[in-house]
Formats: C-alpha cells, structure tokens, sequence
C-alpha cells in the first residue's frame, strides 16, 4: 500500500492443557509457554508496530505468591523489548538460583512469566495514542483471585460515549472515556456481580469464604458475564480476556468484522488473528486451524475444558476485506489465492486501458504487499497473450514457417522489478519544497527495461489518500520515460471511513472524497454537498438504527470512471510527461476473489452495524464544518 494505512491489532491466547513437567520433559523446558508466545506475536507484528503487551497467570499458587505477570513496550521494536526483558529476567533468576535449572517446581513457584496461561497483543494506536498506558493488555486487578481481569483486543466501538454513560449510571466512575477502558469495565463489572452472587450460593450452603473460593471458580459463568457485558456493543472485535484463577475467553463481533482463529489438541489451546500464524508455530495443517464464528466465544475453563457459546446472535457476516487485500499475511492459504484472483480479475480493465498491447506494457508492482496480486495480474496477461498466439498460428498456418511460428511462440508477458524502496532514506527536513524533494526520491527505479513506446502498468493494494503517488511513485516512474503509466489498485475506491479498527476515520483524507467534490464543482452540483450536511445535521440525536448514510449521495452523479480519472488528473503534476490512468477493482469483483469477507463499507458506505452510519454521517459534519476531530 503506497499510502500505508494502520489498523488494530493482533492477539495470541494460548493455554497449556498439561503440567509443565510435561513441557519440559517433551520440549526440553518449561517455558515452552513463553517461547510459543514469542513465535505468535512476532508471527503477527505485521498486525502492529507502535506497541506490544504479554500477560501470563499461574495455576493453583500459595496465598501471597504472585500468579500475574506483564510487561508492556511501546519502543520502536516493541515485540522483541518485551521478550527481552522477560528473557534477562529469566536468566537473572536462574544464575542467581542454579538450582532452579531442572526444578520445574522452583521455577513455577519463584520466577515471573512461566505459567499455564498466556495473553499477548501487538498494536497500531488508532487514536494516535501510543503512550504506555494505551497498550494492551490491560488488567483491572483485585484482591478476590475471580475478579483479576486482563484484557487484550482487536477492536474499535462506535458507541464508546454510550457505553460510558451506562458505566456511569451503574455507579462506576471510569477513569478515561476509551473503548479498551470502557470495554473491560464493562465486562468488569458484571464479572464482580457473578462473583457476588456466586459467593452469596455459597454462603447460603454453609461454605467458609475459603471453602467458597474454589466453588466460585468452578461455577463461573464466563458466557453470561459476557452476554452482559457486551449486550450494547455497537463495533467490530476479537477481544480476549483472562481471569485471576485462570479461566480465559475469545469473544467475536456479531458481524465477524474482526478475525480469530483457533486450534485445539491435548497439549494446547491456541488462538490468534490469523491462521497461518498458529500453522507455522505449531506445525498443524491448514484444516486443523478454525474460525470462530462470529458472535461466539471460545471459553476455557480452569479445568482445561472447552466450550464454544453463543454470546451474540450473529447478523450478516460482514468480515472486512481489508484482512484479505492487505492487512493479513499472505502466506494464509486462501489469502494467497485471493490475492491473485483480485489481480486476475482487474486484468480485463488494463487490457482495455492499454488497447491490448501486451508486448509493448510492463508490468510490475508496488509495494512489496501488492506482490501477490501482481502474480495473478500477469498470469491473466499471460493466459490471454497465450489464446491470442494459438489464434494468430490458427490463422496462418497455412504461411507460417518455421521462423514465424518461433517468433510467435517466444512472445510473453513483460515483468519486471520497477520500484525499489529505499528504506534507509528518511524525510528529515520538514520545510514543504525540501521535504517533497526528499519524499520524491523514496523509491529506486529500474532503468533499461522501459521503452518510450511501452505501457507501464503497476499495481498497488489500494489507493487511500493519494499522497505518495503524487509527490513520490509518479514521478519516479516518469523518468523512465513510459508512452502512459496504468495505476492499478486491487482495491475498489476506498470513500467512506472506517470505524472498526482501521485509521481512516476522515473523509477528507481520501483521494476519492477530494476527486469527486471537484466533479460536483465542475458540473455545477455542489449544492449537494449543502444538501448531505443538512440531511446529516437533522439526523443527529436520532437512535443510530434510524440513521441514513446520506453521504453516498456526494457519488451518487458520477460514475466509478469519471470519478478515477479525476484522482489521476488530481495527483499528475505539470511536469508528468506520460499520460496517467488510474484503474480500480470493482466492488462485485472484490466479492468473487473474497467470498467469505464481504466487508466493504470503506468502498459502498453499507455499514454491517447502526453505529457506522452515524460515524459517517458525523464525519461529513466534521469536513463540512472544519472540524478536524474523530467521528467515534
């Protein structure tokens, strides 16, 4: 993605179904907890860079032993600070105590982050918030072992101001108005009232508070604490949470918005944001590793056993896309197959777009993300520049000879590595005509391989904002002095923010939005525009399920193409010499190559919950009025 975008976040759950000897007697060691962990989150970090968070919880200590431990980073490499504290504090313990090396029971006992049972999550801070305190996991603490709660997510709430006040009204006094805070209060808060109740049981059947506190952990009722908890959660989710005595759960939107995974053998139950991450770190095959269907939880009792409940009743599945075209690894199975088919099913645009020319065009892509999509672009090149071959011998069989038909047969699809990004360069002047220089010299280009004849066709995930193809990836293709350069993005027209977990929560920020204002300018109907502000305003106070998406009415005049070739008319400066077109996968496409995440609010404005409408419309009202502040 050439204007990279960020989005939240990863979690790993994993819990040990044995006793560590068991570990250490199969793997060499008990942190094998430990050493998994470290695989899942770095497996992941491409899920999150701006932090990282690890919690573990012990089985079964002594009063006044410690069974929590966490550590949280956001430095520049927050996955491997967090382990590497974790690992000298290992080590400072085991040199200091030589016979805590082969005692499994000296270590458990004395040596912070071995356990049964483990949380870990990497972050992108989708409200710019990246101080310590706003990495997860986060941990609401008590004396009462039950009521220990830690949680970790991927997710954003549309509702958070609803959900405060109800935290207000029940006599809460929440600390800060933030999805994470407001959410784990919540789940808080009916987790204290189960236990309440649960220890009231159990005084009423002449149980001491000692006796009762083995009672309360077995009888616990995990699903309905969360059927409570997120009875008014309006957003997309995989939240994860664990409890003091070691109960632990992962909880999923009803729509499936945000993804989760889980494999389960006799030894571990392990979940995760994305499949491949659990195949490679414990070497399981693909149809081994399950989805958590939406609006479930998958629960694990402190006794090992597993259970999958109904916490809500799932709607239209609306998994977001974006995991497919970007966000995910590709090396996923299904991901990597999709991936292609978004690039061989926007082919027919190019070779329309490029008058069938395929041996004067090259192709190639940018950035490295985009790679997969670009293999299955050119394959379909390729597949048609074959039946075009078998056509032409057909049709002159009759005179071809034995030179012809070798010239015809060495006749292939032109691929080539155009754009190299140079990592080590940075944009260190922030005066506008010297950074944009700088800016402009990001990418190493490849010479040699172009022709002022060719078409240049690149390929890119998406197109969000623009910026980077403007001051950057434009202008470097043009020195290499191609007839047109052919923009491709696997992705449809992102125009409506996102409110679920991405970073794009503005409407003026995108490309899309800026390029069809000036269609309305241009055509004289940018009294629409007037129009949208007013049928946003009188909606708002309403209840979010009676709330209109008013601002695809800005789209509505124009269609997918006038509105591409003003971006490429917009982000083409006076000194580009190729002709520039900018092409789009259409959204029935998307849906072909993504069957099973049909998410695709960010490109239609349909919405999969009441509170994505009033986010839109609140950031229409926002652009309108020049109010820079989030919609959520």
């Amino acid at each position: 993605m050439s204007d990279a975008i960020k989005h939240e976040c990863g979690i790993a759950l994993l819990r040990l179904l044995k006793p560590l000897e068991y570990y250490k007697e199969k793997y060499g060691t008990a942190f094998y907890g430990v050493q998994k962990m470290y695989l899942l989150m770095e497996k992941q970090h491409n899920r999150g860079q701006d932090g990282a968070g690890f919690a573990s919880i012990k089985f079964d200590v002594k009063p006044g032993e410690r069974y929590i431990s966490r550590v949280r980073s956001n430095q520049s490499q927050p996955i491997q600070d967090v382990f590497a504290q974790i690992n000298q504090r290992i080590n400072e313990e085991l040199t200091k105590n030589p016979e805590y090396q082969d005692n499994v029971a000296l270590q458990k006992a004395n040596i912070p982050y071995i356990g049964e049972l483990f949380l870990g999550h990497v972050r992108y801070g989708t409200f710019g918030k990246n101080s310590i305190e706003s990495v997860h996991p986060f941990l609401r603490q008590n004396n009462w072992m039950h009521r220990n709660l830690i949680v970790a997510g991927n997710f954003n709430m549309t509702n958070v101001k609803e959900l405060f006040q109800d935290l207000v009204e029940v006599g809460q006094h929440p600390k800060e108005m933030a999805d994470t805070v407001t959410v784990m209060e919540k789940i808080g808060h009916f987790l204290d009232d189960e236990v309440t109740n649960l220890y009231l049981d159990c005084k009423n059947e002449g149980l001491s508070k000692q006796e009762a506190s083995k009672v309360i952990a077995e009888r616990l009722n995990v699903a309905r604490i969360l059927k409570r908890a997120s009875k008014n959660w309006d957003g997309g989710y995989a939240m994860a949470g664990l409890l003091g005595h070691g109960d632990a759960f992962v909880v999923r939107d009803p729509a499936g918005i945000r993804p989760a995974y889980y494999y389960q053998d006799d030894e571990i139950v392990v979940v995760a944001s994305e499949r491949p991450v659990i195949q490679t770190v414990f070497n399981v095959p693909f149809e081994s590793v399950k989805e958590l269907e939406a609006g479930d939880a998958i629960i694990v009792k402190k006794n090992g056993q597993v259970s999958f409940e109904t916490i809500r009743e799932s709607i239209t599945k609306k998994a977001c896309s974006f995991e497919r075209i970007y966000f995910s690894r590709g090396s996923d199975a299904e991901i990597y197959q999709e991936r292609k088919d978004l690039g061989r099913l926007v082919f027919p645009n190019v070779l329309k777009e490029i008058d069938n020319d395929i041996l004067n065009t090259v192709f190639s892509y940018i950035p490295n993300t985009a790679e997969t999509s670009f293999y299955g672009l050119s394959e379909a090149a390729q597949k048609h520049l074959d039946e075009q071959k078998v056509k032409t011998i057909i049709e002159k069989r009759n005179t071809l000879d034995e030179a012809g038909l070798n010239a015809i047969l060495a006749e292939k699809v032109r691929t080539e590595k155009i754009a190299i990004k140079d990592v080590k360069l940075r944009t260190f002047i922030t005066e506008d005509s010297s950074r944009d220089d700088l800016v402009s010299h990001v990418y190493d280009v490849t010479y040699g391989v172009v022709k002022p004849t060719d078409n240049l066709v690149i390929i890119d995930d998406s197109i969000v904002r623009g910026t980077t193809l403007k001051k950057s990836i434009i202008k470097i293709l043009d020195r290499l002095h191609p007839k047109k350069i052919v923009i491709v993005s696997s992705a449809p027209q992102i125009r409506y923010p996102d409110c679920y977990g991405i970073d794009m929560s503005t409407l003026d920020g995108f490309i899309a939005f800026k390029a069809t204002l000036e269609l309305l300018k241009e055509t004289n109907q940018y009294h629409i525009v007037d129009e949208v502000y007013k049928k946003a305003k009188a909606q708002q106070g309403l209840k979010d399920i009676e709330i209109v998406n008013y601002v695809k009415e800005i789209y509505a005049p124009f269609t997918d193409e006038q509105i591409s070739d003003k971006m490429a008319q917009m982000l083409t400066s006076e000194d580009i010499k190729a002709g520039i077109k900018i092409i789009f996968q259409k959204v029935d496409d998307l849906h072909k190559a993504c069957p099973k995440n049909l998410g695709d609010w960010y490109f239609t404005g349909d919405y999969p919950t009441p509170g994505g409408n009033r986010v839109v419309n609140t950031a229409f009202i926002n652009f309108y009025e020049g109010n820079d502040a989030r919609a959520y």
